[in-house]
Formats: C-alpha cells, sequence, structure tokens
C-alpha cells in the first residue's frame, strides 16, 4: 500500500514537472516582454520618445497581440509628432482590448492623433466612441466640441472660398463678355469706317469719271470751235484772194 502511494505522488510531481516544463519559455517571454515595457516607460518619462518606441516594439517582437505595448508604440509615437503612425497602433489597440475603460482611452488617444493630422471628421467620430464607453471623460468632450468647431470653421472657410472662387469666375465671365462687346463694336466700326471709305472712294471715282466726261465734251467743243475757226479762215482767204484778183489790171 506505501508503494502505490509513492508511485502516486511520484505521477503527480512529474505532471507538475512536465507543465512548469512547458509553462516555463513562455513564463519567460512574458518576463521579457514585461522588461521591456518596463524599460522602455524609464526612458519615456526621460523624454526619449524614440528609445521607448523601440524599447516597446522589442516586447511586441516577443508578443505581438500585447495590447499594452502596441497602446505605448502609439504613445511613443505620438510624441514624436508621427501622428498617422500613432493612430494605427491605437486603433489596434482598442481591437484588442476588452477591457471597457482601456479601449476607451485608445479611442481618445487615437481622436487627438486624428485631430493633430487635421483630420477632423475622423477625429469627432473617436472622441464620441470614447465617450460612449467613458461618458464622464471631460477631456474627450472639451476635444471633441474643438474639434466640431474647427471643423464648423473649416467648412466655413471652404464655403466662402467657394463663393469667391465663383465671383472671380462671374468676373471673368463679366470681362470676357465686356469685351467681346468691345471687340464687336470695334469690328462694327471698323466695317462703318470701310464702308465709308468704299463710299469715298466710289464718289471720288465717280467725280473722276463725270470730269473726264466734262473734259471730253470741251475738248470736243474746242475742236468744233477751231475747225470753224480754220472754215471762217478758209473763207476769208478766198475772198481776199478774189478780191484781188478783181482789182488787177489787165
Amino acid at each position: 500500500m506505501m508503494k502505490e502511494i509513492d508511485i502516486f505522488k511520484w505521477k503527480i510531481f512529474a505532471r507538475i514537472f512536465i507543465c512548469l516544463f512547458l509553462l516555463y519559455p513562455i513564463m519567460l517571454s512574458a518576463q521579457s516582454d514585461k522588461k521591456y515595457i518596463r524599460k522602455g516607460n524609464r526612458e519615456y518619462e526621460k523624454n526619449k520618445f524614440s528609445e521607448s518606441e523601440i524599447s516597446y516594439r522589442k516586447s511586441l517582437d516577443k508578443n505581438k497581440q500585447q495590447p499594452d505595448a502596441v497602446f505605448n508604440v502609439g504613445d511613443a509615437l505620438y510624441k514624436q509628432n508621427k501622428f498617422d503612425e500613432a493612430g494605427k497602433q491605437f486603433t489596434e489597440n482598442a481591437g484588442l482590448n476588452d477591457d471597457k475603460n482601456k479601449k476607451s482611452a485608445a479611442l481618445y488617444n487615437l481622436g487627438n492623433s486624428l485631430l493633430n493630422a487635421n483630420k477632423l471628421k475622423e477625429s469627432i467620430d473617436a472622441y464620441k466612441g470614447s465617450l460612449k464607453l467613458q461618458p464622464d471623460n471631460r477631456e474627450a468632450k472639451y476635444n471633441l466640441a474643438y474639434a466640431q468647431d474647427l471643423l464648423k470653421k473649416q467648412e466655413e472657410q471652404k464655403q466662402n472660398q467657394q463663393n469667391k472662387d465663383k465671383n472671380k469666375d462671374k468676373n471673368k465671365e463679366d470681362q470676357k463678355k465686356d469685351q467681346k462687346n468691345k471687340d464687336d463694336k470695334n469690328k462694327d466700326q471698323q466695317k462703318d469706317q470701310k464702308n465709308n471709305q468704299d463710299q469715298q472712294k466710289q464718289q471720288q471715282q465717280d467725280q473722276q469719271q463725270n470730269i473726264s466726261k466734262e473734259d471730253a465734251e470741251r475738248l470736243l467743243n474746242a475742236l468744233a470751235n477751231d475747225e470753224k475757226n480754220v472754215q471762217e479762215k478758209v473763207k476769208l482767204a478766198k475772198a481776199a484772194k478774189e478780191k484781188v484778183r478783181s482789182v488787177k489790171n489787165w
């Protein structure tokens, strides 16, 4: 009976030993994770945000599904003004966390990252998600109101700019119409001027033709008069010759 009890104890001890042997790497890894997180926290407190990011990522290399390390990487990135990258970490953390308060904190930090990246609509959604889980978060309420006010001002500025652009386009169109009217008016004036010039030219041509006719008539009349004078001179010459002959003494 005594031997059976010893065998039973030995079996229990063997099972415990096997369990510890199997759990030892996990326990060792967990201790390594915590070590890097603690190291990262010390660096973060000293404002060594780049170094703390590296330490937190080493922790994630040991355990990629560790929510605290994911959140801390996001914090370190946020302090380095890497808001887009930080937002991705907080989004991942919110998906990993079942704890309501931690999930709310992740969404709040996500809202801050999006706000600093000037993604106002997205930041508003993140703050609202945080407040659903933690309605008494005053900072989330304040930042939500601030983001909403900024978005309203941006939309007003955008609308004003669109109105200015619209008026500017209208002014350009009006200027084009005015210029077209001026061009058309100038064309009409040029056309009228050309018509006047053509009329004047035609009148001059008509006058020249009329003068030519008058000159021709005068020339014909002059020729007729000259011929008449010649004929009269011939007659006078004949008459004189006959007269001379009549007085000749034969």
